[in-house]
């Protein structure tokens, strides 16, 4: 058994998890992998089957924050001592596990897959959003992050623990936020990402902006009260 889980949330994946799959087998053999399939209602669940992947089925549909604290769960339970959030839809480059964990040795809790550590984001209306995500994050923990938003994200021990056993602990920018104010050492690497091979976002210009008022918000006010209540039930030290 490796020491490092890949955990590969899938909602409606039929399009992209068998070559997402084959192409983590075949080049990382030595890495373990479970897909925490969704709920999905297409051809997911069928297509995991039939080919003999490590797959965990949800009856029913949780969203990103609750497949990815499945699949947490599941590391802790096994005793991995490295757990890696990676995309179902062909975005993520598992060639790049190899040295967030060379950074994660450093001393770091976290390890994010960043594509914009040496490379500068462009100015697009897009990139408006990350942004502001990273100027929140700034302002609330004193961190610098270039791409809170990325989904590729390496997890030690510790966090794996934290996550699995912490519901309102989601995969996103602002729980990285909060984790920073509790002491949690987070790096990035500089990576590339490919784009969506198959399907459709689920994010368009609403759900976007939605996202956005929630994640800033978040950052900038919830965050810091859920910081001293953590601290306060002795949870939070991390």
């Amino acid at each position: 058994m490796s020491d490092t889980l890949v955990i590969i949330p899938a909602f409606n994946e039929e399009k992209n998890i068998e070559a997402v799959v084959c192409k983590l087998r075949s080049e990382h053999p030595e890495l373990d992998y479970i897909i925490v399939n969704d709920g999905s209602f297409d051809r997911t669940a069928e297509i995991c089957e039939a080919n003999h992947f490590h797959t965990m089925n949800l009856s029913v549909n949780l969203g990103l924050a609750g497949a990815f604290r499945a699949g947490m769960r599941y590391a802790d339970r096994k005793g991995y001592s490295f757990a890696v959030q990676f995309d179902g839809d062909g975005q993520h480059r598992a060639e790049y596990i190899s040295l967030m964990r060379q950074k994660m040795l450093e001393g770091y809790d976290i390890v994010i897959a960043s594509r914009f550590v040496t490379e500068r984001k462009p100015r697009t209306a897009r990139m408006l959003g990350s942004r502001l995500i990273c100027g929140a994050i700034r302002l609330a923990s004193g961190a610098t992050l270039r791409d809170p938003t990325s989904g590729m994200r390496m997890y030690n021990r510790r966090m794996i623990r934290l996550f699995s056993s912490h519901i309102n602990y989601p995969p996103e920018p602002d729980t990285l936020s909060g984790l920073i104010q509790n002491g949690a050492n987070v790096a990035e690497i500089q990576a590339v990402m490919d784009l969506r091979t198959a399907g459709v976002s689920y994010l368009t210009p609403l759900t976007a902006a939605n996202y956005m008022v929630r994640t800033l918000l978040s950052i900038l006010l919830i965050q810091s009260f859920r910081r001293d209540d953590l601290n306060r039930k002795g949870e939070g030290n991390i």
